[in-house]
């Protein structure tokens, strides 16, 4: 793997040189599309709210790695609908244990 940093002009002209060659193939499409995202490696680094960190794993004593792992994982999605168990019914009686005493 090889990494380079283009500027916004030689990224135009990369993009333009594999576009004039014609038809382009499944790996000069993905090389425009990596050229295209090459663009989003730019962007600031995130930043977490560490004071929020530090004093959710001191409330809970867990690692401020751990807070954050929770966070990470919090979803905005609704719960998936509570499945109930089956309800035990009580077992049928078969043949041999439905008979009647004879009385004669």
């Amino acid at each position: 793997m090889w990494c380079a940093r283009f500027t916004e002009s030689q990224l135009e002209t990369l993009k333009e040189l594999i576009r004039i060659q014609g038809e382009v193939g499944a790996d000069l499409e993905g090389a425009l599309e990596a050229l295209d995202l090459a663009r989003w490696d730019d962007l600031p680094e995130a930043e977490l709210p560490w004071t929020l960190v530090a004093d959710q794993a001191e409330l809970q004593g867990i690692s401020e790695a751990d807070v954050i792992w929770d966070i990470a994982g919090r979803r905005k999605e609704d719960p998936a609908p509570r499945i109930n168990p089956p309800v035990k019914r009580p077992a049928k009686r078969g043949a041999a244990g439905g008979r009647r005493k004879s009385t004669t």
